[in-house]
């Protein structure tokens, strides 16, 4: 018999709301998982114990009352820490926002708890969503459940590693070039990237504003859909989400995808790839085939460019929107300075750190008078091309499969001093979140050391069903799950 920690968000939800189980004790499961696997994995930055008890005794309260308990009841969540929520402590892994607390709710977050979800605490992440690996925090390195000498995926690799290790049925995290699907990629999980203006941004701290996202890691493709289904939807303190309503995104997904079109970018190489991971892509695309659908390809010239615009745009939009941290209007204030600009400058150097300085750096150089047309204008040229490139491709296809990340998980310490490397992990959901389109990553099997791989789904603006409809499908035939017996991370 399971115990409660390993079951799906959905199931979960289900036995709360039938009282099969109490939110109290699901709590209480996920809690005791934690307390044996975080010495090891080091996922969390900091659990709010007794609000998760207390939060779990008015759900269940409500539902000895006979009030709605809402889709998510007492579904655990490990919250990113660039996420805000009234009364917590906030830091985006970043030494500059110690001593910070969130005087509002992010509406992501307010709209989790109305749906009755339980957030554990918040969770690891690379410094202000700045990197692939969770090894970039002010505070400590995530090691990813699968081997603990290999790092979660980044940014958000915190919540990866507890939804993958079982402390929490359901992850949220922010998704600017592929922060949530990588580290889902690497951890074996489902993570969802929605369309831009999708899920309202009020209360997420910004990195690049163009791309940034939220979006849940969860272990199957049916929570990620629920999830989604929960977090979508207008919202009038944000100016840049869609007034479309939410869906349900659960309706339908079991429908298959026989005769749906999937396309296959021609410029992927997968002679490029290393042996189990061309292995595991080959297999993905047969699958998609056993399952009903049509393979076409299709073309992107412009793939080869996404990393170079990526880090044009999103530093350039980061060195902006970290200018607010400056030690007065926000930020720790050194200690010794004799004037305001050396306040600034000493502020900033002990509160960011290094790959922090550096895109900032890089982003104001971008901006600087005399290269701005040569570095910020010719990359949006380019973005436009990719833009026009995908739209003709979904045009072709309903949907748009590539390999998620071109690896499964690389060595702690392995990339850290070759930023180019480490950047290179985001070839492939880059071109999703320079264009705004809908992305979901899904495991597609293991290589050669039993490390996740994983395929990723972008489809037309909007159209998060058929993709997760895709997803559900290749789910089915990939027949790839977090299985229950699994103990990648027991201490002890």
């Amino acid at each position: 018999m399971s115990e409660l920690w390993e079951l799906s968000a959905e199931e979960v939800a289900r036995r709360v709301r039938s009282r099969e189980v109490s939110a109290s004790e699901v709590v209480e499961s996920a809690l005791a998982r934690t307390a044996r696997v975080e010495p090891l994995i080091h996922a969390w930055l900091e659990l709010f114990q007794e609000d998760a008890r207390e939060r779990a005794a008015e759900i269940d309260g409500r539902i000895r009352s006979g009030d709605p308990a809402g889709p998510l009841a007492g579904v655990t969540v490990s919250l990113k820490d660039n996420l805000n929520v009234a009364g917590w402590p906030l830091t985006c892994g970043s030494k500059i926002l110690s001593g910070y607390v969130a005087p509002y709710t992010a509406t992501a977050i307010g709209q989790l708890l109305d749906a009755g979800a339980v957030i554990l605490g918040r969770a690891n992440m690379d410094e202000f969503a700045m990197g692939s690996s969770c090894e970039n925090s002010a505070y400590q390195i995530t090691c990813n459940p699968w081997d603990l000498a290999t790092v979660p995926g980044g940014s958000s690799g915190g919540p990866a590693a507890a939804v993958a290790a079982g402390c929490a049925a359901l992850g949220i995290g922010s998704d600017t070039g592929g922060s949530v699907r990588q580290p889902a990629a690497l951890c074996g999980l489902v993570g969802v990237k929605p369309t831009w203006g999708r899920v309202s941004r009020y209360g997420l701290v910004a990195f690049a504003s163009s791309t940034d996202q939220i979006g849940p890691l969860t272990r199957n493709v049916r929570d990620a859909a629920l999830s989604l289904s929960v977090l979508a939807g207008p919202d009038p303190r944000d100016s840049t989400c869609s007034s479309s309503p939410a869906e349900d995104y659960l309706a339908g997904i079991e429908e298959g995808i026989r005769g749906l079109k999937v396309g296959v970018i021609r410029e992927i190489d997968a002679s490029t790839f290393d042996p189990a991971s061309a292995r595991v892509w080959r297999e993905a695309l047969s699958r998609l085939e056993a399952a009903g659908a049509e393979l076409v390809e299709v073309s992107l010239p412009s793939l080869d460019a996404a990393i170079a615009v990526y880090y044009v745009i999103a530093t350039s939009e980061a060195s902006t929107n970290l200018a607010r941290f400056d030690g007065v209007r926000y930020g720790r204030r050194a200690e010794q300075a004799d004037n305001l600009l050396d306040l600034y400058l000493a502020s900033r150097s002990e509160g960011f750190g290094p790959e922090v300085k550096r895109r900032i750096m890089l982003g104001t150089f971008a901006l600087s008078s005399g290269y701005y047309e040569a570095y910020y204008g010719k990359a949006h040229g380019v973005l436009e091309r990719m833009r026009q490139e995908l739209h003709a491709a979904l045009d072709t296809a309903d949907v748009v499969v590539t390999p998620t990340a071109p690896g499964a998980a690389f060595g702690i310490g392995e990339k850290t001093d070759d930023p180019l490397a480490m950047y290179l992990s985001d070839i492939f959901t880059t071109p999703a979140s320079l264009t705004g389109l809908p992305a979901v990553s899904v495991p597609s099997g293991l290589d050669d050391r039993g490390l996740p791989l994983s395929l990723q789904i972008m489809g037309r603006p909007f159209e998060e069903a058929t993709v997760f409809r895709t997803a559900r499908a290749f789910e089915l035939q990939a027949s790839f799950r977090l299985a229950p017996e699994f103990r990648g991370a027991e201490a002890g």
